[in-house]
C-alpha cells in the first residue's frame, strides 16, 4: 500500500487520503513528494560492537555508524566543500525521507573541518547536539537524520 506524506507536519497517510488525518493539511500528490519526513533522535541508540577502530582509513574521513543499512560505509572528503543530503547531487548521498535534500556542508579550515547545517528540517547534530556550525575533532560523532557518522581526521 502506497503511503502519502503531509507537506505540513509529515504525518504518513494512506494514499486514498484528501486531507492529513493528523493535522487536515491538503495533501497534493500530483507530484512525487520531495518534503524531508520529522526525525527525532533517540537516545542510546549506537551499537556497542562498533568500535571507533577503522582500518585502513588514511586522511580525513566520515564513517557512517548506524542509519539506512549503511553501516561501515566510509566517504572521504576531497573538495574544499563536501554536501550532504538527500539529492543524487550531493557528494555524501543519504536516501531516505529523515534528510534534506541539502541537509549539510563540510568544510575544510586550515583548522581541520567544520559541519555546517543548511537549514535542514531535521538539523545537524554534533557529538548530539543539534549545532549550526561545529569544529569536528577525530572521534565525533556527525547526525543527518538517521544516520549517524563518525569523523576520523586520520
Amino acid at each position: 500500500m502506497s503511503h502519502v506524506y503531509c507537506p505540513e507536519c509529515g504525518f504518513q497517510n494512506p494514499e486514498s487520503a484528501n486531507y492529513c488525518s493528523k493535522c487536515g493539511a491538503l495533501l497534493t500528490k500530483d507530484e512525487p513528494v520531495e518534503t524531508t519526513m520529522q526525525f527525532t533522535p533517540e537516545e542510546g541508540e549506537l551499537d556497542p560492537a562498533q568500535g571507533p577502530e577503522d582500518a585502513g582509513i588514511k586522511g580525513p574521513a566520515l564513517v557512517v555508524r548506524s542509519g539506512g543499512g549503511r553501516a561501515g560505509e566510509t566517504f572521504v572528503p576531497e573538495a574544499e566543500r563536501t554536501t550532504i543530503g538527500r539529492s543524487p547531487e550531493c557528494e555524501i548521498f543519504l536516501d531516505d525521507v529523515t534528510v534534506s535534500r541539502k541537509h549539510a556542508v563540510l568544510v575544510r579550515t586550515p583548522e581541520g573541518f567544520r559541519v555546517e547545517d543548511q537549514g535542514s528540517l531535521n538539523g545537524t547534530f554534533l557529538n548530539r547536539r543539534r549545532i549550526e556550525s561545529g569544529e569536528l575533532s577525530d572521534g565525533d560523532e556527525v547526525q543527518v537524520g538517521k544516520y549517524r557518522l563518525t569523523f576520523r581526521s586520520g
